[in-house]
């Protein structure tokens, strides 16, 4: 029964991730006369998350908060770092925290650190502007990226994706 259990919330993860919230697509240029906008995050893409204070309840660091930030000066050393960029404004994110959260409380050999793509004074929306989403050229949400623990980049997106999924189902 706990197995059937796991594998659904790992399928589930699976959908959720595939979906995830995409950045706004840039408007059409080839119409000069058009006045419209990129689209914003739907309110779908929107939840009101946990304080952006300086850590989650579990106590996994949180960094970023729309800054740049260089992923290597944050790895933990002899650990595989897991690195989840996120926005409280995103509503995949917020579903795949607390499976991360337990993934880090389960796995003394893995450091997760979220990144917040949100600089503090944009809260109604996913903040695709910041200087961190456009450093990271984020196109959607969550983006994970996976160092193993000699400090080398293994896995990033949808291959890092598979790789967490996996570890939060065993």
């Amino acid at each position: 029964m706990r197995k059937t259990v796991l594998i659904g919330t790992a399928l589930a993860l699976v959908a959720l991730l595939v979906a995830g919230c995409p950045a706004p697509k840039p408007p059409d240029t080839s119409i000069e006369t058009s006045s419209e906008k990129a689209p914003e995050a739907t309110a779908s893409d929107q939840s009101a998350g946990e304080d952006s204070g300086k850590a989650s309840s579990s106590g996994v660091p949180v960094i970023g908060r729309g800054e740049e930030v260089t992923l290597e000066e944050h790895l933990v050393s002899g650990k595989t770092t897991v690195f989840d960029f996120y926005s409280e404004q995103c509503s995949a994110c917020m579903m795949l925290a607390p499976e991360l959260e337990k993934l880090a409380a389960k796995r003394s050999d893995l450091a997760i650190i979220k990144i917040d793509v949100n600089r503090p004074d944009v809260t109604d929306t996913i903040d695709w502007d910041s200087p961190l989403a456009r450093q990271h050229k984020l196109e959607s949400l969550p983006h994970l990226v996976i160092f193993d623990a000699d400090g080398k980049q293994i896995a990033s997106g949808e291959e890092a994706y598979s790789r967490v999924t996996q570890w939060i189902s065993e």
